[in-house]
Order: structure tokens, then C-alpha cells, then sequence
């Protein structure tokens, strides 16, 4: 089971993670920014930890049997994709033709995926994919490169 230690090392790499896309998105001038994101990726820790500490919790009898009969962190993980992917959504606009805010979008959900990462305590991994996923937003920024619309 998780110390309340391990808890908080957990969220604070996940805000961390988040801040670190969110600064990108802040200095660009986006929708969602360094606060938007350390919440998404804070808030996906918290749920992650949850479902990995609830077998504990509510233990009945054997807790080799509970864990084992429990697929509630995976659950957890699947509905944490799938609920920031709503949220996402309301960030992208419609104007006439064109799509916006769709990167944005994008980056709310990787971040929610980098807060997981943060969870399960895969701190190494999530730091680099988070300083990674910041300087491709940079450089590809920085080169022109745009969605192509459809």
C-alpha cells in the first residue's frame, strides 16, 4: 500500500509534468495553460493512486485474492483517457472551416497520460517524456509546422 509520503512525492512529480507542458502552452498565449495542466495531470495522479490503494482499502478476506479478482486501476486508467478526452474537447472551436485549439486538446490528454505515468511512479519516464513532448510543441512551433485541415 501507498505511504501518504509516496502519495505526495506522486503529486508533486505530477504537477510538476504538468507544469512543464503547461509553461509551453502558457508562453504561446493558449487556452490551457500551466495551470489547466498541472490540474489534469495532478488530478489523473490522484485517480491513478486510487485505484491502485482501493484493493487495500477494502480488503475482504485474502488480499492476494482481492488484488488479483481487481481490475480496477486498469478501470481507473481507461476512464481517465477517456474523461479527459472530453474535456479536450471542449477546448477545440469550430470557426467556418477551420479547427483550433486541436494541439491544445491534444496536450490536456497527454498530460493527463503523463500524471498516470506519475501515479504508478514511473518518475524517470514521465519527466523525460514531459521535457520531450515540451520541446517538440517548441520546435515544431519554432519550424511552422500546423495541423493540415481536412
Amino acid at each position: 500500500m501507498l505511504t501518504l509520503q509516496d502519495m505526495l512525492l506522486r503529486l508533486g512529480a505530477a504537477v510538476v509534468v504538468g507544469a512543464i507542458i503547461g509553461l509551453e502552452r502558457e508562453l504561446m498565449g493558449k487556452e490551457a495553460g500551466i495551470r489547466t495542466d498541472l490540474m489534469v495531470a495532478a488530478g489523473a495522479a490522484i485517480f491513478t493512486m486510487v485505484g491502485i490503494t482501493l484493493p487495500y482499502v477494502v480488503q475482504v478476506g485474502n488480499l492476494a485474492d482481492v488484488i488479483a479478482r481487481n481490475s480496477g486501476f486498469l478501470t481507473v486508467v481507461g476512464n481517465i483517457v477517456v474523461g479527459v478526452g472530453f474535456l479536450g474537447a471542449g477546448v477545440i472551436l469550430h470557426e467556418g472551416n477551420k479547427v483550433r485549439s486541436l494541439t491544445t486538446a491534444a496536450t490536456v490528454w497527454v498530460v493527463a497520460s503523463l500524471g498516470i505515468l506519475c501515479g504508478i511512479g514511473l518518475f524517470s519516464f514521465a519527466f523525460l517524456s514531459a521535457i520531450g513532448l515540451a520541446l517538440v510543441l517548441f520546435i515544431t512551433r519554432k519550424i511552422g509546422v500546423k495541423e493540415i485541415p481536412e
